[in-house]
């Protein structure tokens, strides 16, 4: 509407707190009436369905989605075959092999995932995983150098490699060779080296290029498979069980923030329900040191298991994460869950101090509201926390962020970037990087990592605000908050909520479903540790409805809460409340509006 009002159903909005806008999720009332026949759905489950764009072909799919059914031909990436090729004639040959990961999540998994392959055919693996804060990124020539010196013959690099063209090149001239396994956005030159599959690199026709590194990794062990098959080296032993490992790929792809359709949506659903087992010492001992239990979700990959994972690459060893994921030792495994779960809680603290002061900083800029990106930097914030930090800022100010650390000896700042949907930030770094601005970068469309000189930062900002002006105008006119269904607070039940997790795994691409409660009264709001906001929420339904503000304290939203009074909309997301067993929901709330005042 032109006032900027929108009309939800009877639910009339003055203005939602955030600044988006609230519209329910478009459907079209055919196929919604359609899925209700052929699934025995209710009307608003068949709306959410249909509104994620499923149509009745592929509703089943959807649904219950299996590997069976959308496993991708190995073949079809290229060099995939080369790669199997490759690692098995190493096998054979019982070459030196090291695997050199990534230092966060996706990184770690796949590095585990290879390990516990060989390992089952008789061979181990070491795992190489750079220092964050004094290596950086990806292969370097120092690094592959150090590895030949050490004995290794062949490398393969996880989750990098695919933009490490002097690494690779430096690796041929020493007689070390590579074999990359990758999923970031590339350039069009393409390292030489022994084999590179990347499901992103130009000449690719798999058409897998949501996958995580993870992804791509679980797809190259079902062609080790087929290739030691061929070779006849299962004669004598047991075929490697990949569904074993499913826990590790749906790891990678629910913590890299991956699209969760087709094919890595079932790679997702299957690897939860494996990792419900909690079978591998490694993700159990991290769960135990974190205080989690129940089935597994992607709030347990995401939010539990991942944070802390990733902690030991961000401010501790960054070989930790590979380590746990690959042990079979629960001792070990313990004792690496507990170190990681202390790096976390450091973590936070970090995180806690950078965030506030890059905070300061954007408020500072007096146009930082008109444009299409925030750059904030500063000396010695710490590289480990960066890339959460933007994320925080991009949440809160819902444009692409980039937060640079500047190292004043070295003369370099270590940059982290997270993006809006719609807006590619990987690309436009890439453009930084091809137009001289940039020591390093790359990435995907929501995240992407830099260095770069200090004096460039005023040029650097200059230049992606100018190539995301389109992209980014466009985002901020089509964002808004979605809704699936509008509630009454009697009405969100647990019943309502188990009926939408047929919709699991959420995540990018299929977006966990957001109801909206119209005309809610507060009652009983308290601040929790942690500055997050609980309160209860009541209507004229006679219900009464338990709701949580994460990071409340300190917001117009957590302000608003606390004060009561005047009747509010609130739209969130339900989840299970399982507190001494009482199988109740609870909202945790991701906006809240005024009600329009007016007469009828």
């Amino acid at each position: 509407m032109a006032d900027g009002a929108a009309h939800l159903g009877f639910l009339d909005i003055e203005r939602s707190l955030s600044g988006r806008l609230w519209r329910l999720r478009p459907a079209e009332a055919e196929l919604v009436r359609r899925h209700q026949l052929a699934l025995g759905l209710d009307e608003p489950l068949a709306r959410a369905l249909a509104s994620r764009g499923v149509d009745e072909a592929g509703a089943g799919a959807y649904l219950e989605p299996t590997l069976k059914a959308l496993f991708p031909d190995p073949s079809s990436f290229a060099d995939m075959d080369r790669a199997a090729s490759v690692l098995i004639d190493a096998l054979e040959q019982d070459r030196a092999m090291v695997v050199f990961a990534d230092y966060d999540v996706d990184g770690a998994s796949s590095a585990a995932l290879l390990v516990r392959w060989f390992a089952a055919m008789g061979k181990a693996l070491s795992i190489y995983v750079p220092d964050r804060i004094t290596e950086g990124y990806g292969p370097s020539p120092a690094a592959f150098r150090s590895l030949r010196a050490s004995g290794a013959e062949l490398v393969v690099t996880v989750d990098c490699g695919a933009a490490a063209c002097d690494a690779i090149a430096c690796a041929g001239e020493i007689g070390l060779d590579v074999v990359v396994i990758d999923h970031h956005l590339m350039r069009d030159e393409i390292p030489v080296c022994a084999a590179l599959v990347n499901p992103n690199r130009p000449d690719c026709t798999s058409g897998q290029g949501v996958l995580a590194a993870a992804g791509v990794t679980f797809v190259l062990l079902a062609a080790l498979n087929r290739e030691a098959r061929r070779r006849g080296l299962f004669a004598g032993r047991p075929e490697p069980d990949l569904r074993q490992w499913l826990d590790l790929a749906a790891l990678g792809a629910v913590c890299d923030v991956t699209q969760l359709v087709g094919f890595n949506r079932a790679l997702t659903a299957q690897g939860l329900k494996v990792m419900s087992a909690w079978r591998n010492p490694g993700i159990k001992a991290l769960l135990d040191a974190a205080g989690g239990k129940g089935p597994a979700t992607t709030f347990h990959a995401g939010f539990v298991l991942g944070p802390r994972i990733n902690a030991g690459g961000r401010i501790g060893r960054s070989d930790l994460g590979a380590r746990l994921l690959s042990t079979d030792d629960p001792d070990e495994a313990r004792k690496i869950a507990l170190e990681l779960d202390a790096l976390n809680a450091s973590r936070r603290e970090v995180e806690a101090q950078v965030l506030e002061a890059a905070a300061r900083q954007v408020e500072r800029e007096s146009n930082f509201a008109d444009d299409p990106l925030i750059l904030a930097a500063a000396d010695d914030w710490h590289p480990g926390v960066i890339g959460i930090v933007a994320g925080r800022l991009r949440e809160r100010y819902r444009k692409p962020v980039i937060v640079v650390g500047i190292d004043r000896a070295a003369d370099v700042g270590k940059g982290s970037g997270r993006s809006q949907p719609g807006v590619n930030l990987g690309r436009a770094v890439q453009g930084a990087y091809e137009a001289g601005l940039l020591l390093s970068g790359g990435g995907h469309a929501m995240a992407a990592g830099l260095s770069v000189r200090p004096a460039a930062l005023p040029e650097l900002r200059e230049f992606l605000c100018a190539r995301l002006a389109d992209e980014s105008a466009a985002a901020a006119e089509s964002d808004g908050l979605d809704i699936d269904a509008l509630v009454t607070a009697r009405g969100a039940d647990r019943g309502l909520l188990e009926r939408f997790l047929a919709l699991a795994p959420f995540g990018p691409g299929n977006p966990e479903p957001v109801f909206a409660l119209a005309d809610a009264q507060v009652e009983r709001p308290m601040i929790l540790r942690g500055g997050h906001i609980r309160c209860s929420l009541t209507d004229r339904s006679g219900g009464r409805l338990k709701a949580v503000l994460w990071r409340g304290e300190g917001t117009e939203a957590g302000a608003r809460l606390m004060a009561g009074g005047a009747s509010i909309h609130v739209a969130g997301r339900l989840k299970a409340d399982d507190w001494n067993g009482r199988e109740g929901v609870e909202l945790e709330i991701e906006d809240i509006a005024d009600p329009r005042r007016k007469n009828v």
